[in-house]
């Protein structure tokens, strides 16, 4: 990903988030490349691994 980023689409936070969960890089590394703070960074792995269990239920009252 280039480091020079103006809008941070879903696309480009999806991306971010799998180097990040790949092992490629830390929240921490990301958000001082990207000029973000690792909290916000976090949020977006947060939020996408809940999307992913959401995702991956075989039954809505799993």
């Amino acid at each position: 990903m280039e480091p020079e980023v103006k809008r941070w689409t879903a696309k480009r936070k999806a991306e971010l988030v799998k180097e990040i969960i790949k092992g490629k890089t830390t929240a921490k590394e990301a958000a001082r490349t990207y000029d973000l703070t690792p909290a916000e960074v976090e949020r977006w792995v947060d939020d996408a691994l809940g999307g992913m269990e959401n995702a991956l239920k075989a039954n809505p009252k799993d």
